[in-house]
């Protein structure tokens, strides 16, 4: 047996405690704010909805009361939603903004689409300062354009019907864009293949293009469908018979302020049923919705 002297193992640095300790809380004081942050976003943007609802179910006399009623106390039911469509056709209104908006997001989700792909895959002379041209038209602000499109609807004779209400808004330079954007990454060996084995163009658009472009499409329909279900300046303006209003419009009859005792119940009710359709649309295709708008800015 040796006599050396044993050396001892040799020092493992580990790291410092403390160290460790004020990274754990900072990461846990970074989570907290961003928690408390979103949890602020969340009860400011849920609140309105979650007034509405419990207002649909309250006494009329509930809905201003002071201090606020969280729950009502007098439960109403359905008496709101039967008292709503009793005072307003509101099947009809109902109809209206659906069928405006179907056609609007069918019409445009389709042109918007050939325009994309055209200023996307083609060459022609002029197609930067084209292209500059109808983006330019997001800079202009609706309000802007209410007396040309009025005085153009009335030469027209569009007012007062549903050409009227459904001309103005079936092309969107928004629409255009994304389209264009997101029809930069179909790979153009693709459409020469295509070519190659004698498709046209329509059939080229129709069968391989356009569903490539189904992120963009649900997109840009779940976009329009919004704009078209809440639009409530231009059927203000161009319609005047009550069966051709649009549910915003119509909405208005339960709060005007002529009214001795505006009806904010049954307008809490209408508000709730106006409401579904959207949150239904946003819930069923929010990953295409989300998936869409992500690859518009990467793509170009």
């Amino acid at each position: 047996m040796s006599n050396s002297t044993l050396l001892p193992p040799p020092a493992v640095s580990t790291p410092d405690t403390r160290t460790l300790t004020a990274t754990r809380i900072h990461k846990f004081t970074q989570k907290a704010m961003l928690f408390l942050i979103a949890l602020a976003l969340a009860l400011a943007f849920g609140f309105p909805l979650y007034f509405m609802v419990t207002g649909s179910f309250k006494a009329e006399e509930e809905i201003l009361a002071t201090p606020f009623h969280w729950l009502p106390e007098q439960f109403q039911g359905v008496a709101q939603y039967e008292r709503a469509f009793e005072y307003q056709p509101i099947g009809r209104f109902f109809f209206n903004s659906a069928f405006i908006a179907a056609i609007n997001v069918v019409v445009t989700v389709f042109c918007s689409a050939m325009a994309g792909y055209g200023f996307a895959k083609f060459n022609f002379r002029f197609k930067q300062i084209y292209f500059f041209f109808v983006l330019s038209t997001l800079m202009i602000p609706f309000q802007i354009l209410v007396v040309p499109l009025y005085v153009q609807m009335r030469a027209f004779g569009w007012t007062d019907s549903y050409w009227g209400l459904i001309m103005p808004g079936i092309m969107n330079a928004f629409g255009v864009f994304l389209m264009r954007q997101f029809a930069y990454g179909i790979p153009d060996e693709l459409l020469d293949a295509a070519r190659i084995d004698g498709a046209s163009e329509p059939r080229i658009f129709w069968r391989i293009v356009f569903p490539l472009l189904a992120p963009a499409s649900a997109s840009l329909a779940i976009i329009i469908f919004l704009f078209s279900w809440n639009n409530f300046l231009w059927p203000l303006i161009i319609v005047q018979s009550p069966e051709l209003y649009t549910l915003p419009v119509g909405m208005q009859a339960f709060s005007l302020p002529y009214q001795s005792r505006p009806l904010w119940a049954a307008a809490m009710a209408v508000s709730t049923l106006a409401t579904l359709p959207v949150a239904l649309l946003v819930l069923f295709f929010q990953r295409y919705f989300v998936q869409g708008m992500v690859m518009s800015g990467l793509k170009g």
